[in-house]
């Protein structure tokens, strides 16, 4: 009899516990700087910190429409992309930084463009407006004296956009694409050059963010998903094989080439976020919004002192 009790107590327990974990859907791309999202889904560490995530690969462009739906309620992006986002109308929050580009993303030129200002009057394949890639083209033109205006864009997703230079698409002179697609690009150097990456041009920064009534709602929750993230981050140091082998397979990679597409960025432990976000966040989010202002991106700068919540990154 004390066996069964305690075999029926043992049950509750557990039925209280997966009761008590709280479901989140996240909305991110297969880049390599979320991976660690990933890694935390697939070891258990979002799990042990009682939560029920799903991930779902939704493109850039998109994204911000799979949060207004209610599909998805947190997502991973671009530190400008929340700017354009909240601008149109999608209030989302950041609640800590993934990571930084350290040439992770680039602009691949076929082998007659001597450099940026060539581009003038020609053909670049970027993603739609409003995303990381087109946000990187216009940064580029513009500390190279060009606008947007000054170039013919054609919109290709970075995949695409890889595969179109190697495959060598005549009336198309440039790309912008990350990693690990223009990794594929570096190893066919025959098939165009890699002009500039963010090791020239230092811009390309990832966060994570949910709507404000989840984090209203859920301040635990967030709190579970900043602390998943974060030993992520301790795992890839303390198993790094492993850790490869994971994040890897997300995107039909071994875990060699997945160790050599990560070298081109950094993730961000808790110590860096709490240095980024004392200051860095807000001046590059100024500037950003100023250059998505002037290109026409955005109509109007949103109230950019809502753009983050650090409570939970303490």
């Amino acid at each position: 009899m004390k066996k069964t009790l305690l075999a029926l107590a043992l049950a509750a327990a557990a039925a209280t516990t997966l009761a008590q974990e709280t479901k989140v859907a996240i909305g991110m791309s297969g880049w390599t700087g979320f991976a660690p999202l990933t890694l935390a889904k697939e070891a258990g560490l979002f799990k042990k910190h009682g939560l029920d995530v799903s991930i779902k690969k939704i493109p850039q462009k998109d994204r911000h429409l799979a949060i207004a739906s209610g599909d998805i309620q947190c997502a991973a992006t671009t530190v400008e992309t929340w700017i354009v986002w909240n601008a149109n109308g999608v209030a989302t929050t950041q609640i800590f930084q993934l990571d930084k580009s350290y040439g992770a993303d680039g602009m691949v030129v076929k082998p007659n463009i001597a450099k940026i200002g060539d581009l003038k009057g020609k053909t670049v394949a970027a993603s739609a407006p409003g995303t990381a890639p087109y946000f990187t083209l216009a940064w580029f033109l513009n500390k190279n004296g060009l606008t947007l205006k000054d170039v013919n864009i054609v919109n290709l997703e970075p995949q695409a956009a890889a595969n179109a230079m190697i495959a060598g698409t005549a009336n198309l002179d440039a790309a912008m694409t990350y990693e690990p697609y223009l990794g594929a690009v570096r190893a066919r150097p025959e098939a165009g050059k890699i002009i500039a990456t963010t090791l020239d041009y230092p811009m390309i920064m990832d966060t994570f963010g949910c709507t404000p009534r989840f984090l209203a709602e859920n301040p635990k929750a967030a709190k579970a998903l900043a602390d998943g993230y974060f030993d992520a981050v301790a795992m890839i140091k303390a198993e790094p094989k492993k850790s490869f082998e994971i994040m890897g397979a997300d995107v039909k990679q071994g875990a060699e080439a997945f160790e050599k597409s990560q070298a081109f960025l950094r993730w961000q432990d808790r110590a860096a976020n709490q240095k980024f976000f004392a200051g860095e966040h807000a001046a590059f989010s100024k500037e950003a919004a100023d250059l998505l202002l002037a290109a026409g991106i955005i109509r109007q700068i949103p109230d950019l002192s809502k753009l983050a919540d650090t409570r939970f990154i303490k």
